[in-house]
């Protein structure tokens, strides 16, 4: 809760921080982008150290990271400052998450590890709220400061508890294991010997790809939509206020954490049908639902924004399928960089959406809160579509390629030309 919050704080309150900054939209996405742009590249590295160490100083040393990163915020005179306090909380927030894949996969029987990805997905997605109402009601009430200020005081307090609470693995093994519910086996989970063996050993199987491609594209609409483009598109664009504006993103966090545990039941339930039945309907829902918003003549009426956020709240659960891809197709040695890999994906997709965004609206001239307007909004959010069709290509490619490793398709044959 507390890595999304951190992640999420500079969503509620963009147009306030373009203000401060004198910001035009290219450098305000530079924010986010900087911060996914770190948060990505530190996923490989971030599951190589988690296969070695374990989750616990991971964590640890994450809150440490966010809070530094948002006191640094909060000092910040200058866009420069403010976009390293950007790098030093993706750093932090990258290491959060999949430590906690981590101590899901350490902890708890393997048959469970859907439902309890989908479970944490939900639980943290809560973080969305806290960053969506509070904190712009902090900021309004006191000052720049003394809310982002207020945040890093909270990273550090549980920089404490995870120090003081978390273990790596159960009290009656000495060694971070996984276990197979079938044979009640428990394996110790180790890092690989030659990092870059693991890395490409995860790559080349296309169980791993098939994850990465699945976490490119579902969530990258709704990481860039809350993260930053949302309540300006919301507000300025559509003509809402900050209230019925909160409300709708209020409505996609909720939405995503009913569906996470109802998608991680399917999921385990049809595992070689998780593709077609759950992930491509996900992209083709939020691809529709935003052309019809944008093609809309005038401002959308309010049910139809409803509908934008309860799609754009599908990709969250869906992208947590991805990781029961990297957990089935991958050794318990390199389970954490196979995570790593996948966990990527979303956010490399996002950060090329959010500076999609901001590129095009600058180009329109509609850089800045004083000139944005919706049919430039309207361009904006259409930068997005290469990136679902992409996506959606790779992941049928290579979920064929998984099915042919795994025997459930035949391998293709090479026809020979005969002389």
């Amino acid at each position: 809760m507390l890595a999304i919050a951190n992640r999420t704080s500079l969503g509620a309150v963009g147009v306030d921080a373009a203000e401060r900054f004198q910001a035009d939209a290219s450098t305000l996405s530079l924010f986010a982008v900087v911060q996914l742009a770190v948060y990505g590249g530190m996923q490989i590295p971030i599951g190589v150290f988690l296969d070695r160490y374990g989750a616990r100083p991971i964590i640890t040393i994450g809150m440490i990271l966010m809070a530094i990163g948002q006191l640094t915020m909060a000092l910040s005179p200058s866009i420069g400052i403010a976009i390293l306090a950007r790098v030093l909380l993706g750093a932090g927030d990258a290491m959060v998450f999949p430590a906690v894949l981590r101590l899901i996969a350490t902890w708890f029987p393997a048959q469970r590890g859907p439902v309890m990805v989908q479970l944490t997905g939900v639980i943290g997605q809560a973080g969305q709220l806290i960053a969506l109402v509070p904190l712009a009601a902090l900021l309004h009430a006191t000052s720049w400061t003394i809310t982002f200020g207020s945040i890093a005081g909270l990273g550090v307090l549980f920089a404490i508890l995870v120090f003081g609470v978390i273990r790596n693995h159960p009290p009656d093994v000495g060694s971070d294991v996984t276990v197979n519910t079938e044979t009640g086996v428990m394996r110790v989970v180790t890092s690989a010997i030659d990092t870059g063996v693991g890395i490409r050993a995860a790559w080349a199987h296309p169980g791993t790809r098939l994850a990465f491609w699945s976490h490119f594209t579902t969530p990258f609409a709704g990481t860039a939509f809350v993260l930053l483009w949302g309540m300006p598109f919301l507000t300025v664009g559509q003509g809402l206020s900050t209230a019925q504006s909160a409300t709708l993103i209020s409505v996609y966090v909720a939405f995503g954490m009913f569906l996470g545990p109802l998608l991680g039941s399917v999921s385990r339930r049809i595992p070689n049908y998780r593709s077609f039945a759950l992930v491509l309907p996900t992209i083709a829902i939020q691809l529709i639902a935003w052309v019809i918003v944008i093609i809309y003549p005038g401002r959308s009426p309010l049910w139809l924004l409803y509908i934008l956020a309860i799609a754009l709240a599908c990709g969250g659960p869906a992208s947590m399928i991805a990781f029961d891809h990297a957990r089935t197709h991958n050794p318990v040695h390199r389970l954490s960089t196979a995570t790593g890999l996948t966990n990527a994906g979303g956010f490399i997709a996002a950060l090329i959406a959010v500076f999609l965004i901001g590129l095009m609206l600058d180009l329109q001239g509609a850089g800045t809160p004083d000139t944005y307007s919706l049919d430039a909004f309207r361009l904006a959010f259409l930068t997005q579509v290469p990136l679902w069709l992409v996506g959606a290509t790779f992941i049928l490619i290579e979920r064929k390629h998984t099915r042919i490793r795994m025997g459930l398709d035949p391998e293709r044959l090479r026809r020979s030309r005969e002389d």
